[in-house]
């Protein structure tokens, strides 16, 4: 599995937006860092602080916010 550096994903395990993001993770057998922003707040708050807003799923590059599960797995493949 080839790991991404100075990649991590924001996302809520409730959401299904992130659940298709996850997946795409898992059959593109990639891996990113993964924060869950509802049952960490300092996850939020960094999230809220790298991107301006809560939405997830969020792919942070490098310090530069990724929203839309569509654009994140079109980048991911990009990736793979």
């Amino acid at each position: 599995m080839a790991v991404l550096e100075n990649h991590v994903l924001y996302y809520r395990p409730t959401c299904p937006y992130c659940v298709k993001v996850l997946s795409a993770l898992d059959s593109l057998e990639l891996s990113v860092q993964q924060r869950n922003v509802s049952a960490d707040q300092g996850a939020a708050d960094d999230l809220l602080g790298a991107g301006g807003k809560l939405q997830v799923p969020c792919l942070v590059i490098d310090g530069k916010a990724m929203y839309e599960s569509s654009d994140i797995i079109a980048y991911l493949r990009t990736q793979a």
